[in-house]
């Protein structure tokens, strides 16, 4: 049996079962993305439904995307902060009737924040609470049922920033992801470490990882192997991490996800 990490994906609810033998051979990661949206969590039964059936006799490791659009998390707009802690409420219900133990999240952090951040002596650490203010009742609830919030790196440039949280909230319940292709956008406009610095610096908090490919350039979601990302060092800095994070692949084209994995695969990183 090989020790290779075994790689899962992102894989919408109606896309499951074409993935079917594929993800299930293996007990092979899986993230639903569509409880990101506001219009499915309002009405999310059907869905839940659906993946239920779908994925009986499973027996991986289940996420989900949870909402980010519309907010950021560090909002001191108390109407606002409601709203943003009503959807975060709503995906962890969906986690609780799924059985899923991870919840992706977006970082609030981005480049002006690296330039702008240290203006005031207190202006880091007001960002943390706010943050955390916001998240004070999900992570209530994600430690009680047992699930991971992870905090994914969007437009950030400094790991640093998001693994204050972390270290601030001090709770089982939320820990860090990295988006490789993210990370490569910000290292090649930004000038933000490289991918496999991202996650050497999670260390022991890597949670999740989004596996995506790109030229650097914008946020392609392309298949692994299309792109200029250099596997090797990303799959070298996960295994020093001594985490064992879930692996996603998340693409656009869903048909390539098994092309993607067969790609690391050939480079003889994981399976």
């Amino acid at each position: 049996m090989s020790d290779l990490p075994v790689v899962g994906a992102q894989l919408s609810v109606l896309d499951l079962d074409r993935h079917r033998d594929w993800l299930f051979e293996k007990d092979r990661d899986l993230e639903l993305p569509e409880f990101c949206m506001a219009d499915i969590l309002n009405n999310a039964e059907p869905f839940i439904d659906m993946a239920k059936s779908k994925l009986d006799g499973w027996d991986g490791r289940l996420g989900i995307h949870g909402p980010f659009s519309g907010f950021e998390l560090h909002t001191r707009d108390k109407e606002v902060r409601a709203v943003v802690q009503t959807r975060l409420e709503q995906a962890l219900n969906v986690c609780e009737q799924l059985g899923a133990v991870q919840m992706v999240i977006h970082s609030p952090y981005d480049p002006w924040d690296r330039d702008n951040l240290d203006n005031g002596p207190k202006d880091r650490e007001k960002r943390v609470s706010a943050i955390l203010d916001t998240l004070g009742p999900a992570l209530t609830r994600a430690e009680d049922l047992g699930v991971e919030m992870v905090m994914e790196n969007i437009k950030d440039t400094d790991p640093g920033d998001r693994m204050a949280v972390i270290e601030a909230a001090d709770s089982a319940a939320l820990r860090l992801s990295v988006d490789t292709g993210h990370a490569h956008w910000a290292h090649t406009i930004c000038g933000a470490p490289p991918a496999d610095r991202f996650i050497s610096h999670a260390g022991a908090m890597l949670g999740h990882v989004h596996l995506q490919d790109t030229d650097g350039y914008a946020d392609r979601h392309w298949p692994l192997g299309c792109g200029n990302i250099t596997w090797h060092g990303v799959f070298e800095a996960i295994k020093r991490t001594k985490a064992n994070p879930h692996l996603i692949v998340e693409i656009n084209d869903f048909d390539r996800v098994e092309e993607s994995v067969k790609h690391l695969e050939a480079l003889g990183l994981a399976q």
